[in-house]
């Protein structure tokens, strides 16, 4: 059965309530989940894509009332007086679980003007209202045990833990990718220099580097060097790449994803701002 229900900060016991029977929040298109990208910190969706994480039910971060059997009968009515605690807001449609962060800007009790019966305007005294937006932060699909959302920051409010999928690189994963052979360090330039983003990006290379053979490593270094010669500076006798500022070592990261490529047929040298296996 459709329904509205939602989730209270701070308590731990029965914080699920029941908001309307019968109802759904979001109309909207049917998602083709083969389309749907496996997610990864470091990739930009296209504007009708989204990503996706597979085998959700297994994850440590999933919900607990997405695992079983879910009866809205289990669940009482929200007094009107927890309004303000909220949390997310979630609708079950056809066996499906639509959910959307609330924040505090989208709470409304401001006096407004509205149409009644078409042509007639009206004063509206302020009233407790909650903004629901046209598109949810994220879809649990049951049947298929998949979760789908475009905006990783709007859902980590929902799924404590899920963060893990925003791996970022430790102090100690950075300065042991910084001591790479291939890796030369400037003046000043130390674990401590690198940005955010680039820890991030750092995680994904130490993968990358770890299935890599050493004749791969010595072919990669060529790569980057053809492709970065006049962004990076590499002694070709030593073989080592000296890097000084964040942006040097982002396209060095840049270049161990294998992100630069040529056009088959124009010939444009190119960096990939996202990528995604299609095999």
């Amino acid at each position: 059965m459709n329904g509205v229900f939602a989730k209270l900060k701070g308590r731990r016991s029965a914080p699920i309530f029941k908001l309307l029977s019968g109802c759904s929040l979001f109309a909207i298109e049917p998602l083709n989940t083969d389309s749907c990208v496996e997610y990864n910190p470091d990739h930009n969706l296209d504007e009708d894509a989204w990503f996706k994480v597979e085998e959700f039910s297994r994850k440590p971060f999933c919900l607990d009332f997405l695992k079983g059997g879910f009866d809205s009968k289990d669940y009482n009515e929200l007094e009107r007086s927890l309004f303000e605690k909220i949390l997310f807001v979630f609708s079950v449609q056809e066996g499906d679980f639509y959910f959307q962060k609330i924040t505090s800007s989208m709470f409304l009790r401001k006096k407004s003007l509205v149409f009644e019966f078409g042509e007639v305007v009206k004063i509206e005294e302020g009233k407790d209202k909650i903004v629901i937006n046209s598109l949810p932060d994220a879809v649990y699909f049951k049947k298929l045990d998949m979760l789908v959302f475009r905006d990783f920051a709007r859902i980590s409010g929902i799924f404590e833990g899920i963060d893990v999928l925003y791996k970022e690189a430790t102090n100690e994963e950075v300065e042991s990718l910084l001591r790479e052979p291939f890796i030369s360090l400037g003046a000043g330039f130390g674990a401590q220099s690198v940005s955010k983003p680039n820890r991030k990006r750092i995680a994904l290379a130490m993968d990358t580097l770890a299935s890599m053979s050493s004749q791969d490593r010595k072919g990669l270094v060529n790569y980057i060097g053809d492709y970065c010669s006049e962004k990076l500076n590499l002694d070709i006798p030593s073989g080592k790449f000296t890097i000084s500022n964040d942006e040097e070592l982002k396209m060095l990261l840049y270049g161990i994803e294998q992100r630069f490529y040529t056009t088959p047929f124009s010939k444009q040298r190119r960096l990939a701002n996202s990528v995604q296996n299609v095999d």
